[in-house]
């Protein structure tokens, strides 16, 4: 099941956990659903702290099995706090496949409307759920690697991994 984006309300919870790639700070809604998952880096300066809290496990068990190369796809409620624009630019996202690339002009055409490019570029930059909206998939019309919250190393790693080059290590930059 791909993941799916819905509306979340209620009180929150966020855990950060180490991965492949560093420090991961997720954050879930009472109902369950994600509503951010960012580097540790690129943190929002709005925060609830609740270390270790269960409502999480979900999120960081799916996304070990990703950086251990057993998923390809989450299973996971979001709800991305984002304009009505925003979110259906993050609904094509979520259906990029595993291991391939698209490029903001695309992401226009399917949303039927070509020429806002742009506007597709700056939706995909405010993605608040890093790596499960997969925006790091989302590459320029000439296939260059261009802009990542996480920065071009990691967008690099990320696409790398999921190609299934050998990636050694971890990617903190």
């Amino acid at each position: 099941m791909r993941s799916s984006i819905a509306e979340g309300t209620g009180g929150m919870f966020e855990e950060e956990f180490v991965t492949r790639v560093g420090l991961l700070r997720a954050a879930v809604d009472a109902e369950g659903s994600l509503v951010r998952l960012e580097f540790r880096g690129f943190a929002s300066e709005a925060r609830t702290k609740s270390r270790g809290s269960t409502p999480c496990d979900v999120v960081r068990r799916q996304i070990s099995q990703y950086f251990e190369g057993r998923r390809t796809s989450f299973d996971l409620r979001l709800a991305p706090d984002g304009t009505a624009f925003q979110r259906r630019v993050w609904e094509e996202l979520v259906r990029i496949p595993f291991g391939q690339r698209t490029t903001y002009g695309e992401l226009a055409r399917r949303l039927g409307r070509p020429a806002a490019f742009r506007a597709v570029g700056a939706a995909n930059g405010a993605n608040p759920i890093a790596i499960v909206i997969p925006c790091h998939r989302v590459v320029g019309s000439d296939g260059s690697l261009t802009g990542y919250g996480g920065g071009l190393p990691m967008k690099e790693w990320l696409l790398a991994h999921e190609a299934g080059r050998e990636v050694k290590g971890r990617q903190t930059g």
